[in-house]
């Protein structure tokens, strides 16, 4: 399990779940701020790009905008596959 610094998840009942489980579990702790290892970093760069000029009237339109440019990258999986390369990181089992 790759874990991020967030405060609520470095609480007492997640370290002991981690120990108790350290069997068959790994845990890898990302550095407090590492957008570069972080996909969904790439993700959200590209739904941003493609946004970065609408002119929206209302929370509901920016949503809708959101929602579909997430749908086109989810039916691209080479997308979702560089964000992933581009950390260094891989998916190996």
């Amino acid at each position: 399990m790759v874990w991020d610094n967030l405060r609520m998840h470095l609480v007492a009942p997640l370290r002991e779940f981690f120990a108790a489980n350290a069997t068959w579990l790994t845990v890898f702790q990302l550095p407090t701020y590492a957008p570069d290892l972080n996909p969904q970093e790439g993700v959200w760069s590209l739904v941003k790009r493609d946004i970065g000029n609408l002119a929206a009237a209302d929370l509901i339109q920016i949503t809708r905008a959101v929602k579909r440019r997430l749908k086109r990258i989810q039916y691209r999986p080479e997308l979702v596959d560089g964000c992933l390369m581009a950390t260094g990181l891989t998916l190996e089992g």
